[in-house]
Formats: C-alpha cells, structure tokens, sequence
C-alpha cells in the first residue's frame, strides 16, 4: 500500500500530461460536452499543451501557464450550460480515480471542484466579474 506521499508524488508532469489527453479524448466524445469543446477548439495538440501547462501550474507550481481561464470561458458563455460543469467534473472524477491513487485522485478532484465552481460563479452568478473580462464595445 502506497502512503500519502507515494500517492502524491504520481502527480509528474508526465502523467498530468496523459490524464489531459484522456480527460480531454473522453469530453470530445460526450454527446453534450463533445460538440461545445469540438466547436471551440482549433487545434487539440496546443490546447492539451496548454492545459497540461495550466495542471501543471495548478498542482506542481511550475508557474507553464500564462493564460486566463477566465477570459478563456467568458468567449464562449452563450454556449455553456452551469449544468455542464457537473457533466465535466463527473468525467474529471472517473478519469482522474482510472489513472491516480486515491489519495492522488482525491486531491485532483477537489482542485478541479474549485476551479469549476469559480468558473461557474464568475460566468453566470457575478456578472460584475464577466464585465470586467469583455472586451470593451466599438462604437459605431
């Protein structure tokens, strides 16, 4: 049985990076999420690097990410349900108990809770924070 600190010490660059692609592999084929991601995303390859930078920054503080999360969801709020974190977290939560420890899993589960309810918060239940992050209007 692994202790605490064998079970976080899993958290390597390396398989943040494959639970990322697998993460990412499954929420393009939900028959909800898939069309929204499939839609917004361009290129695959950059944004798993992207978002394996920011799991990197979030977990290891390697400091990879320079984005906006934010900003990032604010460009795409007219397509997103609240109730699709939900539909997100769940895959996060079977995708992350496939690939970790418990313990491991359990601390990937809570960031990612935290992440999606200030996600959520800003996008749909404090529109003063949305304001803030929208690009200013052109006159006419």
């Amino acid at each position: 049985m692994q202790t605490s600190s064998e079970q976080l010490a899993t958290l390597t660059e390396e398989a943040l990076r494959d639970l990322v692609s697998v993460f990412y592999g499954r929420v393009r084929e939900d028959e909800i999420l898939g069309p929204l991601f499939n839609g917004a995303v361009a290129d695959w390859p950059a944004h798993l690097e992207r978002l394996t930078a920011f799991w990197s920054s979030v977990l290891l503080g390697s400091g990879r990410y320079k984005g906006n999360p934010f900003a990032a969801h604010l460009r795409h709020v007219d397509d997103i349900d609240p109730a699709m974190f939900g539909r997100w977290l769940a895959i996060w939560r079977r995708t992350t108990a496939d690939r970790f420890p418990p313990e491991a899993a359990a601390l990937l589960q809570l960031k990612a809770d935290r992440i999606a309810d200030s996600l959520k918060a800003g996008l749909f239940f404090r529109p003063d924070l949305a304001a803030l992050q929208r690009p200013a209007a052109r006159s006419a």
